[in-house]
């Protein structure tokens, strides 16, 4: 395939490459039957290593560029989801299934409010004095707890914050989309009322699928909104911290540590566009040491992809190939299930839940075949 494709959104060899990659690491984690890894292969790993250095790209400068329109089809884009608007078709061909997750009480968007972040994933953005996130003590305490008279969520005195909680988060009080003052687009201070419904679900909203209501790429039909920003499947990011994973499973865990801290740089000089609504000594972020062991790295690994990532849709499939996805989400439902009752019930259970269910119609579709080679009764 050609290094890149005079034809914008067609697969070109760092799409074919970082794929390869991905695909490797999933293969290197070798499970049984309940999910467990068995055995992790190590010429599937030295394939990432060789397979993410084909690929030609750059982190953005900022890394807010990735969530914004303008920045389509940039640096860090390895492969995307293509949209239009103003194309000739009635509304474009616009995202609406992103725009389902707008903020819900507001005039500035319209339905629906889905797709919203939990306690426990804000309180990973927590760092400690040297600007390291919390491991393992992130979720003692909640960043934002009390909603205050004008709907606004105060930070708890003395914390600081990875600077990429106000890229992809939606917190009452703080602004949207880098926007804190009212313009065309209206107040663009996100406000506890535009959640979906605050009393059950929380009242974090999603940012980084969301662009201003003033934005050439918005469109509105009714009360769904869309808009023609694109959606990554691989960026350069995930492809870098594909390798540092694989390098760090093969014991090379400075040179996996120092491909977390590229990331992690770059995220310390995202700061530069209105985040903060006047708190400027909020953002702490600093590098992870050498010298780490190879279960400090896989550790510091996890979590970096978890912040990196965060709303994007890779951390269950994370999970599931790491094989922790039921200690790991038992734990998280335990705790929050104190925050939300709705999920008192909830429960992940092992060789069961790390798969959908397969429609229906598709196993009508196959005439039984498919409920036979599958064993489906």
């Amino acid at each position: 395939m050609p290094q890149s494709q005079e034809e914008v959104g067609r697969a070109d060899k760092n799409a074919a490459a970082a794929y390869l990659a991905k695909l490797r690491l999933y293969q290197a984690y070798e499970q049984n039957d309940t999910h467990q890894v068995t055995n992790i292969n190590m010429s599937h790993l030295q394939e990432v290593v060789d397979y993410a250095d084909d690929v030609t790209g750059a982190l953005e400068a900022d890394y807010g560029n990735n969530y914004l329109d303008g920045f389509d089809n940039g640096l860090e884009s390895i492969w995307a989801a293509q949209f239009s608007i103003n194309d000739g078709t009635t509304v474009g061909r616009v995202s609406f299934v992103t725009g389902l997750n707008s903020p819900h009480g507001t005039g500035l968007y319209g339905c629906c409010g889905f797709h919203l972040a939990s306690h426990n994933m804000v309180n990973a953005f927590k760092t400690d004095a040297s600007g390291l996130p919390l491991l393992d003590t992130f979720n003692d305490s909640n960043i934002f707890d009390v909603v205050d008279g004008n709907g606004e969520t105060p930070l708890a005195s003395g914390i600081t914050l990875d600077p990429r909680i106000d890229h992809t988060v939606g917190i009452p009080g703080r602004p949207f989309k880098y926007r804190n003052t009212v313009n065309e687009a209206g107040d663009m201070i996100y406000n506890f009322s535009w959640a979906r419904d605050p009393g059950v679900y929380g009242y974090f909203g999603n940012m980084k699928e969301q662009q201003a209501p003033d934005c050439s790429c918005y469109v509105k039909e009714g009360p769904f909104v869309g808009t023609s920003k694109n959606i990554e499947f691989i960026r350069y990011a995930d492809v870098l911290l594909f390798k540092a994973e694989a390098l760090i499973q093969m014991n090379q865990v400075d040179d996996g540590i120092g491909l977390i801290n590229e990331v992690r740089r770059r995220a310390a000089a995202s700061t530069q566009r209105q985040l903060d609504a006047g708190a400027s000594d909020i953002y702490n972020i600093g590098e992870y040491p050498m010298g780490m062991s190879k279960e400090e790295g896989l550790k510091a690994l996890m979590f970096e992809r978890r912040l990196e990532f965060g709303m994007e849709g890779p951390r269950f499939f994370d999970l599931v190939r790491w094989g922790i996805a039921e200690p790991v989400l038992n734990a998280y439902l335990d705790v929050e299930k104190t925050r939300k009752d709705f999920l008192s019930s909830a429960k992940f259970t092992a060789g069961r839940d790390e798969y959908y269910p397969i429609p229906q119609r598709e196993i009508d579709f196959t005439g039984g075949y498919m409920s036979k080679t599958l064993g489906i009764n």
